[in-house]
């Protein structure tokens, strides 16, 4: 297949001014005529692999900077702000946005941010709710998005340490919490009633103590105490991290640094060359790759959904979970795959079936309305509340990777992977989605005139205006 150009001149731009270089000191360093760097920074030449590679590292760049990922999410949120009824007035403002973002990439994100904050406002006021929307955590899941949720740092910091305390998958448990008495004088107690107060786990420095609550699994004791573990070590590599993106508030940063937590977390239980090689040998067999591990359905997903080291990368997959009333729990890509900024998400999408058919995997093959296909792997997860009058929380997670790499993975077996017409048809959500003719259509897209008439009745109650 073709690799596509790559027209990235005004980020290339943005990245050399705030370097503080003149176009001619940069093309000087990338040994190509200042003319030439004027046209690419121009976008009337697209950016070859060889230069991007090397701006990103003579800029300190991430080796996703210049990809079109960041640009395609910017650009379906764009297109969604734009088709409030508020912008009605200006019918052209939706065909300009892809010049938008590539010619001004803040201007246009902080276009974004204003009507995010002006329909949370207006939001609130419909619903006569005073609480204060959480921004801070919209901001976060968009810069991990933006990272293609992989931090490099991070990840080898945690490989090194499984590697030089000599942890083994199925033992982590006791390793983790051999490590953290022996590095820093914690131990380890139970505490059932910690979840009573709807907490997972404690951490008392003072006491030297981290109490977890008791009924827990087994793996999810694994993660918190490897949570607990990048914190105390990786302090100084995730502040590095934190002060390469300007946060708009320390709830926010605080937010981020939890993420990271996270992040390490699930790297020091899923070691990347390790667990890279395993998934390839099984061919990404989620189920195999669990008891490999002693990690559960989710975490296997969303370590899959990270695997973007660039020496040695995984298949490209996103990843959701949500619960059974629509509401997104979590959600990351490394594919071109888009989610609806507002409303809930296509009902088409198999994770929902997924409820109907509790602990089953279920497959799908996908088409979304830029045509690309995707391969879904869909299960229900979690366990029971512990007790009758607990209620367990019903949710689902979704492992997504385009058509051309389900091939490797055990789930396209028995599928006819040449005929992506015979794909389900989803959409990002019923508000953003274009599909005018679909039966499952819940309400009208944004931003487009509905037709009174009553010569005729659609597959909805309503027509729309082309």
């Amino acid at each position: 297949m073709k690799e596509p150009k790559i027209f990235a001149g005004p980020r290339l731009r943005q990245a050399r001014e705030q370097a503080g270089l003149k176009q001619v000191e940069l093309a000087e360093k990338l040994e190509i005529s200042a003319s030439y760097l004027n046209q690419i920074e121009s976008d009337q030449r697209p950016l070859t692999r060889r230069l991007m590679a090397r701006a990103a590292a003579l800029l300190d760049l991430q080796k996703t900077y210049f990809e079109d990922g960041e640009e395609a999410r910017r650009e379906l949120q764009l297109r969604e702000d734009l088709a409030d009824p508020l912008f009605r007035a200006f019918p052209g403002a939706s065909a300009e946005v892809t010049a938008l973002i590539r010619a001004a990439p803040v201007l246009s994100e902080a276009f974004m941010t204003l009507y995010r904050a002006y329909a949370a406002q207006r939001e609130a006021a419909f619903q006569h709710a005073w609480a204060v929307p959480l921004f801070p955590y919209d901001e976060v899941r968009d810069w991990v998005q933006s990272r293609r949720n992989h931090f490099e740092t991070l990840d080898r910091a945690a490989e090194a340490l499984f590697e030089v305390r000599g942890f083994q998958p199925l033992t982590l448990r006791e390793d983790f919490r051999r490590h953290l008495r022996d590095a820093h004088g914690i131990s380890v107690s139970e505490a059932p009633g910690l979840l009573e107060e709807g907490m997972f786990w404690r951490l008392s420095r003072q006491a030297g103590k981290l109490y977890v609550t008791g009924d827990a699994a087994p793996e999810s004791e694994v993660f918190w105490l490897a949570h607990v573990i990048g914190q105390l070590e990786q302090q100084g590599v995730i502040e590095a991290e934190l002060k390469r993106h300007r946060f708009s508030s320390e709830e926010t940063r605080g937010l981020a640094r939890m993420a990271l937590a996270n992040y390490f977390a699930g790297a020091l239980m899923l070691p990347y060359r390790r667990f890279h090689e395993a998934a390839q040998a099984v061919r990404y067999d989620i189920q195999r790759l669990q008891r490999q591990f002693g990690a559960s359905f989710e975490q296997v997903c969303h370590r899959l959904s990270t695997m973007q080291r660039p020496d040695l990368p995984g298949i490209p997959f996103y990843f959701a979970k949500t619960d059974i009333a629509g509401n997104v729990l979590k959600r990351s890509s490394a594919t071109r795959f888009q989610f609806a900024q507002f409303g809930g998400p296509c009902p088409l999408w198999n994770v929902y079936r997924a409820f109907t058919q509790p602990g089953e995997i279920l497959v799908q093959l996908a088409r979304t309305p830029d045509d690309v296909t995707y391969l879904n792997i869909a299960r229900t997860v979690g366990r029971g509340g512990g007790s009758y009058l607990a209620r367990p929380r019903a949710v689902a997670v979704v492992l997504g990777c385009e058509i051309g790499h389900a091939v490797k993975t055990v789930y396209a077996s028995g599928l006819d992977l040449s005929r992506p017409d015979a794909a389900d048809p989803i959409g990002p959500g019923c508000r953003a989605c274009e599909r005018t003719n679909c039966r499952h259509r819940s309400v009208p897209p944004m931003g487009t005139a509905l037709d009174n008439g009553t010569a005729a009745r659609g597959v909805v109650p309503y027509r729309l205006k082309g």
